[in-house]
């Protein structure tokens, strides 16, 4: 009922709407990787130093208070959706990426487990 609530209430498209339980820690180690989630190159995050972490995007301290997991999951899926001039990548996207190494081709830069733990991550922070 807690995700039907929270569907209707964000609005999202079906393929969006998909908010599974992903693992909060997990999710963490992937948004402070500098080579699998990224995430750290461009937004500040809790407990990572502020100079190893960009200031492009904005600051993720307190996200999951300000945004619902159907929410971040939709930044994670289709950030342009939110801000059509933003940089950051669509991470569940395999298709139209360039520069990918050949062991990565044809594969989304986050796996759909690995997307669930990065938004369990993110809505822990409040």
């Amino acid at each position: 009922m807690r995700r039907v609530l929270e569907l209707l209430l964000v609005g999202l498209s079906a393929p969006l709407l998909a908010v599974a339980e992903g693992d909060a820690e997990r999710g963490a180690t992937i948004a402070a990787s500098r080579t699998e989630g990224l995430c750290v190159l461009c937004h500040a995050l809790p407990g990572i130093d502020a100079r190893l972490a960009g200031n492009i995007g904005p600051d993720l301290a307190g996200v999951g208070r300000r945004l619902a997991p159907a929410q971040l999951r939709q930044r994670l899926l289709a950030p342009q959706d939110s801000n059509p001039e933003t940089i950051m990548p669509r991470y569940g996207r395999s298709e139209g990426l360039v520069r990918v190494a050949a062991s990565r081709r044809g594969q989304p830069l986050l796996s759909d487990a690995q997307i669930d733990d990065v938004v369990a991550y993110l809505a822990s922070l409040r």
